[in-house]
């Protein structure tokens, strides 16, 4: 089985413990996802992140509909969360998210995604005709959208604190 890697790192605006919260809601992946991909979260909400979190979701892969199945392997908050694939589209997907401080109020965050297609040599050659290009893909669109959403999870709960007081 050939593995492959795929390493992601983004500035985002805030402290960990400020961007942390909109990762840890497993609804958010809707957001950070291609439309294309026709991507929702069916277990039932409210979803409690913890190491061995299990989430379900529904997507399409070039019109395919797909069940994925994760469990949430790691779990620290403000720092890293790891999830793998239990059930999928690939043999073997292991997305390591981290965040590290930065200055001015900044955070690094840092995905690594190991996956693999399987099957042998028609998967290696899946992967170099369209898989690679979706995986990078589905990153691209994160890194475009992050920021908008993000200062708006920020915002909405800075808001609600500050009403509660």
């Amino acid at each position: 089985m050939t593995v492959h890697e795929l390493t992601r790192r983004q500035e985002l605006q805030g402290t960990p413990d400020e961007v942390f919260p909109f990762f840890a809601d497993a609804t958010n992946l809707e957001a950070l996802t291609p439309p294309l991909l026709e991507f929702k979260v069916i277990t039932p909400r409210p979803i409690q992140m913890h190491a061995g979190t299990l989430i379900e979701y529904r997507l399409k892969v070039h019109r395919v509909p797909v069940n994925w199945r994760t469990q949430i392997e790691e779990w620290q908050p403000s720092e890293r969360f790891v999830d793998r694939q239990l059930k999928g589209p690939y043999k073997l997907w292991h997305h390591t998210h981290s965040f590290e401080p930065l200055a001015g109020g900044k955070t690094l965050m840092h995905d690594v995604v190991r996956y693999s297609v399987g099957y042998g040599p028609v998967g290696d050659l899946a992967k170099r005709l369209f898989v690679g290009r979706d995986v990078a893909a589905i990153f691209d669109y994160r890194a475009e959208v992050i920021d908008q959403l993000l200062e708006a999870d920020i915002e909405r709960r800075s808001s609600s604190e500050r009403s509660a007081a």
